[in-house]
């Protein structure tokens, strides 16, 4: 047992949680933010988020028998203290590490993580899923969505509460609110109005109260606006029940006493509910109480102090070159306006918001609807620049085609945390971008190999008259020296960037310096083919003419990526000679940092040069028999 987390250290399942008093809880809230902040100082992640719901936490397991009950989190960067409950917290120094913990919940690491998770907005959906799973089976287990106020800001959650809403299912959404200007509702009375609307009188009083009022429909319809409105009055739930839902709330997300009481009146009642709590973000750390945007996702830090731990000076990012430049082709032309779908700091738009904010748009966690606005805009002669990760891109796909493309709209979609991520895992990696982006017709797919083509490339895009994408990676570049000014680069053009003998390596976006290292070794030509669409067919002709064997190389899934559209040219062109193409396999790759990622996907200088030199003798002596 730790002396210092005397309650906490006993706790290895949620069985050992209820085992405790509820006079012992508030005791053990403080072991566990302790916990918390001590363990994402040395491995990094979500840590505001994950303070704020500490309470919250700690009374779903208390009350709910998990994992007979089912417990789905949204999101799931507020679930460390449930892997901490779940006979992971030995294994917390793991997080997010390389065949450590998953910074999210996932099925295969614990029987407790009933739906895994990454993306927002996905848990109501779930859970009525299992809720109507669990209906048909006659099992009584309860279901349990965790939600937050930002993933609510997504259609997906709404289209799941208009569904289970007409049902008669047995369905909880907490409604973990750390952001609405709310806080003035909190307090004794809402907690008392809570725990009265929650219990077992009330619900028999209001389901009586139908059965005899349905038979006089005027008295009915005058007694049910009267509940309605009166309700209304004293807790901001008319929308919810408007959707089918009995909403219960809001309630202080910290008063852990509350929370219980609370719940469990609620695990008693029928059909679909919603307890609306209020917590704040960094709950119980200063620092990430005062600045909880800084550490909702953070790298390691000092817990004392809240500072991140000294690393030494490198090159620019990536996102810090598109903050620049959106800055600047702002200043040049006032067509251009940005677009996020709840992604600020993450995309590199703070600078922009406060130098434009007439210009700036961050739409909520609801990347469909961003599409489609900057299309609209661009109808109306405006410039749209979308600034979205990858991953986030894929939920738009169908909004970029049909309204975009097929209209042939000018908009820049500046993609950041395109291939391989780090230590937020398969969720978060932006592996697929190339193939779903490069089929999609009228579209110009950029990839930038260094800080100063990423700059021209977005010049290029914002340049035509049509939909363009410039999809860069995370984190920093080679260090290239960035030019000044906004110019262009020539469209669909290619660039040899070293001449070589047999083999020619072309290579698209940020696997050059590898690349580079690896020909060294092998003495080839290296070529920054740049654009993955339109394609630099003179240049592929011209490569496939001087060599024996032509290699692509891609930091994106190799299926249907950029190196299959090199094939498909050289095939249309009737060009026979062997290509081997090096990316992602088809797998998902699981979390650890970027450089074992890419070590493991054979990205790096080493893997390039050792699959080079397995398959060229085979693949020259090939070529040799067709000759």
């Amino acid at each position: 047992m730790n002396p210092d987390l005397p309650l906490l250290s006993r706790i290895d399942t949620p069985h050992d949680l209820r085992a405790l008093r509820p006079g012992d809880l508030p005791r053990l809230a403080d072991e566990a933010r302790r916990f918390l902040i001590d363990t994402v100082a040395t491995t990094g992640g979500h840590l505001a988020a994950n303070l704020g719901c500490v309470e919250l936490t700690l009374a779903l397991h208390y009350v709910f028998d998990t994992p007979q009950d089912r417990l789905v989190w949204d999101v799931g960067h507020q679930s460390y203290l449930h892997k901490i409950l779940t006979g992971r917290r030995a294994r917390m120094g793991s997080l997010r590490q390389k065949d450590g913990l998953a910074g999210f919940p996932k099925r295969e690491e614990s029987v407790y993580d009933s739906f895994g998770v990454g993306h927002s907005s996905t848990s109501i959906s779930a859970a009525l899923g299992m809720a109507l799973a669990a209906a048909r089976a006659g099992d009584a287990r309860r279901v349990v969505a965790v939600i937050g106020d930002g993933a609510m800001t997504a259609g997906q959650a709404f289209e799941a509460l208009n569904h289970a809403g007409s049902l008669d299912t047995n369905l909880l959404v907490v409604l973990n609110d750390n952001d609405m200007s709310i806080s003035p509702n909190v307090g004794g009375l809402s907690n008392y109005l809570a725990r009265l609307l929650s219990g077992r009188t009330y619900a028999t009083v209001r389901e009586g109260s139908k059965k005899v009022l349905q038979g006089m429909p005027t008295v009915w319809e005058l007694a049910r606006r009267a509940e309605e409105h009166m309700k209304g009055m004293v807790i901001p739930g008319t929308l919810f029940e408007e959707l089918g839902f009995n909403y219960i709330g809001p309630i202080d997300g910290h008063d852990i006493g509350a929370l219980v009481k609370t719940l469990r009146n609620l695990r008693a009642l029928r059909g679909p509910q919603l307890l609306h709590v209020v917590t704040r973000k960094g709950k119980g750390y200063a620092p990430a109480e005062s600045n909880p945007c800084k550490f909702h996702g953070v790298g390691k830090f000092d817990p004392h102090t809240g500072q991140g731990t000294a690393a030494a000076a490198g090159a620019m990012t990536y996102t810090q070159v598109f903050s620049d430049w959106v800055c600047d082709m702002a200043e040049a032309d006032e067509r251009l306006v940005a677009i996020t779908p709840a992604m600020r700091e993450g995309s590199g738009l703070v600078s922009f918001s406060q130098r434009f904010p007439q210009r700036y748009y961050d739409v909520g966690i609801a990347e469909q609807h961003s599409v489609t606005l900057a299309a609209g805009m661009a109808c109306e002669g405006l410039r749209p620049v979308v600034a979205i990760y990858s991953t986030f891109l894929q939920r738009a796909y169908d909004q970029l085609i049909h309204d975009v493309a097929l209209q042939k709209l000018p908009v820049l979609f500046a993609i950041d945390r395109g291939g391989l991520v780090g230590n937020d895992g398969p969720t978060h990696s932006g592996n697929y971008d190339l193939s779903f982006l490069r089929c999609v017709p009228n579209l110009t797919l950029m990839t930038p190999a260094d800080e100063n083509e990423c700059r021209r490339m977005l010049t290029t895009g914002m340049q035509l008259e049509g939909p363009a994408a410039v999809r860069y990676p995370r984190g920093s570049g080679p260090g290239a020296t960035i030019e000044a000014g906004l110019q262009p680069l020539p469209v669909g053009r290619a660039a040899i960037v070293r001449e070589g003998r047999e083999i020619a390596l072309l290579v698209f976006g940020s696997p050059l310096a590898a690349a580079l290292g690896a020909a060294e070794r092998l003495d080839a030509t290296v070529i920054n083919m740049r654009f993955v669409k339109p394609l630099d067919t003179a240049c592929l002709r011209a490569a496939a003419a001087r060599h024996r064997l032509l290699v692509s190389i891609e930091d994106n899934a190799v299926a249907g990526g950029a190196g299959s559209a090199v094939s498909e040219a050289l095939l249309a062109e009737n060009i026979y000679i062997p290509l081997i193409l090096i990316g992602i396999p088809d797998r998902f790759i699981e979390h650890a940092n970027r450089d074992q990622q890419l070590s493991e996907c054979g990205l790096d200088a080493a893997g390039i040069y050792q699959r080079v030199q397995a398959e060229m003798p085979g693949a020259i002596a090939t070529l040799r028999a067709v000759d």
